[in-house]
């Protein structure tokens, strides 16, 4: 069993509701200063010849600095780890992502089997899991900018994007995990109300084609 590890650190923020308990922490004098702190709870899901988890999920809520009610930050932690006991086979896979593309964050690789984390962003709309079963239609895509970038949304009302936060090639049976740290997601745009959920997904590429999903509790950005 191999145990391959990526680190990514980004300053990040993200958004989205649900119930959860929260912690206010003031950075300076005034609530307009406050940010929130939303801890996520662990989870995971058997798929075939996978058990994919994902553990240490939390958000850092903060007001943005344009401080225009329309804007929001957050700054996103978690760790996705795939215990992967089959053996990829070959390294084509389906372009079933939106307009066919190759490495499409929730849908698809880009050829190799791959395990892939991010968060599915929307703005006056509820990701709930009926919103995940209706195939969240007419959702865009955001490919990461690579390690200490940030994320830049422009979410209007019943707008939803896939941020995908990081992925690594599964070329063998082995231990996979995408770790990241402070990764910052920046929404512009939204006057209503944000929302957002982690998701991680294991894809294994090949005859025996399997995609194995892993959602988080939905958060609210406010």
């Amino acid at each position: 069993m191999s145990e391959n590890r990526t680190n990514r650190v980004r300053r990040g923020a993200f958004g989205a509701g649900a119930a959860v308990a929260v912690t206010i922490g003031l950075l300076s004098a005034g609530a307009a200063n406050a940010d929130t702190f939303v801890p996520l709870p662990d989870g995971e899901k058997l798929g075939p010849g996978v058990t994919l988890s994902r553990t240490g999920e939390h958000a850092v809520i903060s007001p943005s600095l344009a401080a225009n009610g329309a804007g929001r930050v957050v700054w996103v932690s978690g760790n996705a780890r795939a215990d992967v006991q089959v053996t990829p086979e070959g390294e084509i896979g389906p372009y079933n992502g939106p307009t066919n593309r190759p490495g499409s964050n929730n849908s698809s690789t880009h050829g190799a089997s791959q395990l892939n984390t991010g968060y599915i962003v929307g703005c006056q709309v509820s990701i709930g899991d009926e919103a995940i079963r209706a195939g969240l239609q007419g959702a865009i895509s955001t490919d990461g900018p690579g390690v200490f970038g940030s994320f830049g949304l422009d979410l209007g009302p019943g707008e939803v994007a896939f941020v995908q936060i990081d992925a690594k090639d599964i070329l063998k049976p082995g231990v996979y995990s995408v770790e990241y740290q402070d990764a910052e997601i920046q929404i512009q745009g939204c006057a209503g109300y944000a929302q957002a959920r982690s998701y991680s997904v294991v894809e294994i590429v090949g005859d025996h084609y399997s995609k194995t999903t892993l959602y988080g509790q939905p958060f609210s950005i406010g």
